[in-house]
């Protein structure tokens, strides 16, 4: 068994209690309950080999690891034997839940992060033991117990993301929802940590500079048409034709993100020269055959699937001149070795981005020279993965200071109640801790992939 200790009464009074204010529950744990709880703590005290954990349940507290390994410090409080069936129901993703819905309280949530990343291989290695269980004990769970009320909750929470209002509360001026790029006039990519540079617009720099890179990156001048695929609220696309003078095409499916960056468009004077249209990309039409110059499409690959990349490319092969024609995507990308065009449902994949897909770098560039018949060739690869930590900590900082309950319950009235929107809150926290942990580590990177016609010269050399 895991190391043990029973803590003394103040020490139990003065940890704290969950920000949902749940009431601790002195009843026994259910078999079930002291089941789960057996499971989990069996698998992390096997995998546990870099790091240390802390975990004080009732009056019990359990130990894992070692400090003096180096590794995270993880000090956590369960706050209801739900935490325990429910991660061993639904893996990370039940942890997600637990968190979000307050069933534990954690002191940092990016050092479990951190430690869950040390301790992959072993983590897998030793859990691959409970799979079957898991698979069968999710199966009943969602038969006999349905829909609870915290189930509810996490449902409720999972589907208000559409507000303009919330994005622009944590996102840059422009609103760009993609990584930064961070200069040495921020202080780098630790900035913000280091206290070198950092100043309220400096997200806004970033953000600039990495628009202005990838504009530059494709090619683009007076008189071009741009097209791109995923509008967002219009930052790139406005830049374009304000600074380069293109004319640019740019699709969404987003209702509300086309409302305002046509706004936007409209408060720049540049109406005519920047369409935003309500498509899919699939649908195009047979008059953007061959009509455009470059194309651009900033994280919005991580939402075709693996099914469609060769259909995509297609697509932009189809758009593109024949010659002189540039394209630069940018993905959120798993490494070679870890991707799989089946990836199993996840934080992400539940509350995030339903139905997402990250591609690997070789798979999207395998893709490109097929879907185009060898017309598009490799220019360049770059991983932006060292600049996303500090973009997603400078979102948390600014969702934290911005966000107005009272604005969001307007759009969305379930989030009047306290417990809800705190859950609201606390997906959000997760989701930047849980990517900024993932990007920092290695697990996930971030490429911008730059392709041009075949015969292209793009530097000329005699």
């Amino acid at each position: 068994m895991p190391h043990r200790s029973t803590p003394s009464q103040e020490s139990v009074s003065s940890a704290g209690s969950s920000t949902l204010n749940l009431s601790t529950n002195t009843a026994p744990y259910s078999f079930l309950t002291m089941f789960a709880r057996t499971s989990i703590l069996s698998v992390l005290r096997s995998a546990v080999k870099v790091g240390y954990m802390r975990i004080e349940d009732r009056d019990e507290t359990f130990y894992f690891g070692n400090e003096k390994t180096g590794g995270a410090e993880v000090h956590m409080k369960v706050l209801s034997g739900k935490f325990w069936t429910r991660i061993f129901s639904s893996g990370d993703l039940g942890f997600s839940e637990a968190y979000m819905i307050g069933e534990v309280e954690i002191e940092n949530l990016k050092s479990i992060m951190d430690l869950w990343l040390d301790n992959q291989s072993t983590v897998a290695s030793v859990s691959s033991l409970y799979s079957r269980l898991l698979a069968a004990f999710s199966g009943l769970r969602n038969a006999f117990f349905g829909q609870t009320r915290s189930r509810a909750r996490l449902n409720v929470i999972a589907s208000y993301d559409q507000s303009n209002e919330l994005f622009k509360a944590f996102l840059s001026k422009e609103m760009m929802y993609s990584c930064a790029l961070w200069g040495d006039e921020e202080g780098g990519v630790r900035g913000d940590l280091l206290g070198k540079g950092s100043s309220p617009l400096d997200l806004e720099a970033a953000q600039m500079r990495k628009i202005h890179h990838v504009l530059r990156t494709a090619r683009v001048k007076p008189g071009d048409r741009l097209l791109e695929f995923g509008t967002g609220w219009g930052a790139l696309a406005i830049e374009a034709a304000a600074s380069y003078g293109c004319e640019v095409d740019t699709l969404t499916l987003s209702v509300e993100q086309k409302m305002l960056a046509e706004e936007r468009i409209k408060a720049r004077g540049l109406v005519g020269r920047v369409r935003v249209h309500l498509m899919d990309y699939r649908d195009i039409p047979a008059e953007f055959e061959h009509q455009f110059d470059a194309f651009v499409s900033i994280e919005m690959l991580e939402h075709v699937g693996s099914k469609y990349y060769k259909r995509y490319f297609e697509l932009v092969d189809f758009a593109l001149k024949p010659t002189t024609a540039t394209v630069v995507v940018t993905c959120s990308t798993f490494p070679e070795g870890r991707y799989t065009g089946y990836q199993a449902d996840d934080f992400m994949r539940r509350y995030m981005w339903p139905n997402s897909c990250l591609p690997s770098a070789t798979v999207l560039i395998d893709a490109a020279y097929a879907a185009s018949s060898g017309r598009f060739t490799l220019e360049a690869v770059e991983n932006h993965a060292p600049h996303y930590p500090r973009t997603l900590r400078t979102w948390d900082r600014r969702l934290k200071a911005n966000l107005s309950q009272e604005v969001m319950a307007q759009q969305y009235p379930a989030l009047r109640d306290r417990a809800t929107y705190t859950s609201f809150l606390r997906k959000w926290e997760y989701l930047f801790a849980y990517a900024g942990a993932g990007f920092a580590k290695g697990y996930i990177t971030c490429h911008m992939l730059t392709f041009v016609r075949a015969s292209d010269v793009t530097v000329p050399c005699d």
